[in-house]
């Protein structure tokens, strides 16, 4: 028997016993909260200590939603543009160039964190950094991409394809020719056709756990796990086998916007569910895409956009009979269904689904999440506690940023932007909020800055220049702690095994030199990880 005792100042997360300064592990699961002295006698001469002085453990933080596979390809695939100014096309076209001169042999190039701008490019930009092979340049938000002329032809974007999606998602010139950006469902179809191996996609959740360890999480829920390629559930169930897999993953996967049969397509996921899910990744749910975003004049908007009067987005998955059958059917199988929510319109739309699938099942406790509700009205917000609905939120999201903001203003109103990312009002509600960053889709993965914006709705000065937004809807740090740490787990149906430190649970924690209740919030900004604790073994040591 494997056992472990790790002395420091816990923060458990557990409201019977919220602070100890040790705890015992046997064989990856907590057998001691408490005192070191009881711990050392319980465990005995033969016990291994992880001793952090006076520095803070937390339970193994958890992320509510993000994309691994993708997060993999950035780190080790592809051109990274996220940390350029915005505007200097000039210097992607430089780190584009050096990209593909280091990748001789590459059959098709991508680059990934493009921020668009009012100027507006097309595929001749692209054709004049490599005209000789398909290259495609995708936004941060991941929700557009830009390809040159030969990744057009690679993948079939003419003027059928153009008509196929319309005009909105694949962009025209004058002639009716597609110009090279699409967006929305497009990119959902064209990523997955990317020339990558099965060992290319192990690569890359590799790649991703790193990260994920290294930012001190140690449970994730993949949101869409076959959204960027169809090899993905197979290699995360072969690195499992291979006993690669230290990130316990929770996935969602991707289901087709308004299916012919959402009862077929349930079935088939509950297939995959017993052939792939064991310790280290399960598949506990489906994700589906209500709408796009704001920034592409796709979010689903309850009123016409400010600058498009008489259009309010793109309504993606819209027909109330077939999401009322797929959350229904989904509920019979013991699965949740997460959604991808931006505009007040599309959550609106949802939580009249949810509330009639629950009138059949009478099953209040579904679990089902609904991911980033940009703009959420009040009595929605409301329904959503009432319906047991799981709000997932981005507090990295909420401040004012600059160029950022002034976008939304233009695009919704500036009323209507000043009340984006509410949060408060969902705890308010009663509701299960949780935390995520949509990692690599947004560029930051950071716990301390999550608790730090939660509670001033702006970046720290010195990081970024950004104004506090909805200042009313921030939240305290202890529950900022719960959304990243037992929310989660109550999402995932785990809150039996991980979330808290607590007798009987998986021994997962995360070290900082920080102390996120008490400490100055200024303070909290800067912290530092010092380790991540998986199954009781430290896998990352700063």
């Amino acid at each position: 028997m494997k056992k472990t005792i790790i002395l420091g100042n816990f923060i458990t997360m557990d409201e019977k016993k919220p602070f100890a300064k040790a705890a015992l592990v046997k064989d990856g699961i907590f057998a001691y909260i408490g005192d070191a002295d009881n711990a050392k006698k319980i465990a005995g001469d033969d016990a291994k200590i992880l001793d952090y002085g006076e520095n803070f453990i937390y339970p193994g933080f958890l992320e509510a939603h993000c994309h691994g596979y993708l997060a993999g390809v950035r780190a080790v695939g592809q051109a990274d543009l996220k940390d350029i100014v915005p505007t200097d096309y000039e210097k992607y076209r430089e780190v584009i160039k050096e990209f593909i001169a280091k990748n001789p042999h590459s059959e098709v190039y991508m680059a990934a964190g493009w921020t668009e701008t009012d100027e507006y490019i097309t595929k001749t930009y692209l054709d004049e950094i490599c005209a000789e092979k398909p290259l495609l340049m995708q936004t941060g938000g991941g929700h557009s991409i830009l390809l040159n002329t030969k990744a057009m032809e690679f993948f079939g974007v003419d003027k059928a394809y153009a008509k196929k999606y319309g005009t909105d998602m694949v962009h025209v010139d004058k002639n009716g020719e597609p110009d090279g950006y699409v967006c929305e469902l497009p990119v959902m179809e064209i990523l997955p056709k990317l020339p990558n191996t099965f060992e290319d996609a192990k690569n890359f959740l590799l790649a991703w756990q790193d990260i994920a360890i290294k930012n001190g999480y140690t449970a994730v829920a993949d949101a869409g796990v076959e959204l960027n390629s169809p090899l993905t559930l197979k290699a995360y169930y072969e690195l499992e086998k291979e006993g690669k897999l230290k990130l316990r993953t929770y996935g969602y996967l991707l289901l087709p916007k308004n299916p012919e049969s959402p009862k077929a397509e349930i079935a088939t996921v509950a297939e995959k569910r017993a052939k792939y899910s064991n310790e280290y990744f399960k598949i506990i749910g489906v994700k589906i895409f209500l709408d796009g975003v704001i920034e592409a004049h796709t979010g689903w908007q309850l009123e016409d956009y400010a600058d498009q009067p008489g259009y309010h987005g793109s309504e993606i998955f819209n027909d109330h009979d077939k999401l009322v059958e797929l959350i229904t059917s989904a509920d019979v199988e013991g699965l949740s269904v997460h959604a991808h929510s931006i505009g007040n319109g599309a959550t609106h739309f949802m939580l009249n689904c949810i509330e009639d699938a629950e009138k059949i099942t009478g099953d209040m406790d579904q679990r089902n999440i609904m991911a980033h509700l940009q703009f959420v009205t009040d009595e929605d917000i409301k329904r959503m506690g009432k319906t047991g609905t799981v709000p997932a939120v981005a507090p990295l999201w909420s401040p004012k940023e600059e160029n950022v903001y002034e976008k939304e203003a233009a695009y919704v109103g500036k009323e209507l932007a000043d009340k984006a990312y509410p949060i408060k009002s969902f705890y308010d509600a009663g509701a299960n909020v949780v935390f995520h960053s949509d990692y690599p889709v947004s560029p930051m993965m950071d716990i301390k800055l999550s608790i730090y914006t939660a509670e001033k709705r702006m970046y720290p000065k010195e990081l970024f220049n950004t104004e506090p937004r909805y200042i009313t809807e921030k939240i305290t740090r202890e529950q900022s702690l719960k959304a990243m740490t037992i929310n989660v787990a109550r999402q995932w149906r785990q809150e039996n095994r991980l979330g808290s430190i607590e007798f009987g649970k998986i021994a997962n924690m995360t070290v900082f030199d920080c102390d996120f209740l008490h400490d100055d919030i200024e303070k909290v900004g800067k912290a530092n990880i010092i380790a991540t604790i998986i199954d009781g073994e430290e896998v990352y040591k700063a």
